[in-house]
């Protein structure tokens, strides 16, 4: 079974998305932590994430591997590192380039073949897993999303303007949505659930119901 979650940053999909794991006793793949991970790993080895040849050569010789809390980059654990405002904005960039998302889409379908699995990122249920048994799309205000990263930025001794963290926002979501490859947009058959003024755990219940529903009309 693969129950697949998209949404933009700010709408707690990844907690979500984690707790709802634990909740079923199954795996779960961060994939936007793929993303942000083959980011950091163009910033470190001097590499422009605006060079698609250079991008797409580095997700191809990096060494991912995620387990839990922790990502792990060709062995350096870099799970604070690609939480930081310029590793998202690199981790955007990338994601635009067709042939690093070719090769994380490989890798995805890799990792989640036999298994059950809760796969988060942006484009798992429309373009990674379509087939996926069940599909949800998270979104939320955009003062809000703006707020939750602020609190998870603050949590980590980094302080940016609220501002400055909508400006952000707004320009990634105008990459992500208009993107030529995978642009960020709900599945036809995806449930969407707005998550504001939600906490996780009210999130997590909301998904585990419609699944518990969708399991049961299944053997019926």
């Amino acid at each position: 079974m693969i129950i697949t979650i998209d949404g933009p940053a700010g709408t707690g999909k990844s907690t979500a998305a984690r707790r709802l794991a634990q909740q079923l006793g199954i795996q779960y793949l961060d994939t936007g932590a793929m993303y942000r991970a083959d980011a950091w790993a163009c910033l470190s080895k001097g590499e422009d994430p605006h060079d698609a040849l250079a991008a797409a050569q580095v997700a191809r010789e990096t060494h991912v591997d995620i387990d839990d809390l922790c990502v792990r980059v060709d062995g350096v654990d870099v799970s604070q590192r690609i939480r930081e405002p310029d590793v998202a904005t690199a981790a955007s960039i990338i994601a635009q380039i067709p042939e690093v998302r070719g090769v994380l889409v490989e890798q995805q379908r890799r990792i989640a073949h036999g298994r059950d699995i809760v796969c988060e990122g942006r484009d798992q249920g429309t373009v990674v897993f379509p087939e996926a048994e069940f599909k949800f799309f998270l979104t939320a205000a955009p003062a809000e999303r703006a707020r939750r990263r602020q609190d998870d930025l603050a949590g980590r001794q980094l302080y940016v303007p609220l501002e400055e963290l909508l400006n952000q926002q707004q320009e990634r979501d105008a990459r992500d949505a208009n993107r030529d490859v995978a642009p960020l947009k709900s599945a036809d058959d995806a449930i969407v659930i707005d998550t504001t003024g939600l906490d996780a755990g009210q999130v997590v219940a909301l998904l585990e119901r419609h699944i518990r529903d969708g399991a049961d009309s299944l053997t019926h």
